[in-house]
């Protein structure tokens, strides 16, 4: 199956969805499924854009994630450490990871992210996994939740 990019980070026949449900932690950000995999590759492929100043939820799950940074630049926070993030940067995110995107750079940052097809819901931080995230002041200023 052919999936055709016709520019401007769209796909043919893609619809661009909400990221989430509303009343969750994020802002700006959509998202494209782009591939729901095979019978012997059992994962789903997504395109997500941030705008500028924008950032995805502040989670983590029982599942490892793959991103690839496919437009722009930002930052992440992987667990306790915030990195810059540009294109052409592979981000592996293992289980029970802390993580959050943003576009920071005054651009859209787009990424590809690749997950199991079998996979569990977001698991948002507990008032005390925000404490102790926070005592960390880098990341204290950087999460948004």
């Amino acid at each position: 199956m052919l999936v055709q990019h016709l520019g401007n980070y769209e796909w043919e026949n893609v619809l661009i969805l909400p990221y989430k449900e509303e009343g969750t932690h994020f802002k700006s950000i959509t998202r494209q499924i782009l591939s729901t995999g095979l019978a012997d590759i059992p994962c789903q492929l997504r395109y997500f854009e941030i705008a500028p100043e924008g950032y995805s939820t502040l989670e983590r799950h029982r599942h490892a994630h793959l991103v690839i940074i496919f437009r722009g630049a930002g930052e992440a926070l992987l667990g306790e450490k915030i990195c810059q993030i540009r294109e052409k940067d592979i981000v592996t995110i293992p289980a029970h990871t802390w993580h959050q995107f943003r576009a920071t750079e005054g651009t859209p940052l787009g990424f590809l992210c690749l997950v199991n097809n079998d996979r569990d819901k977001s698991i948002l931080p507990a008032e005390n996994d925000l404490e102790l995230l926070r005592r960390d002041p880098d990341i204290a200023a950087f999460i948004r939740s």
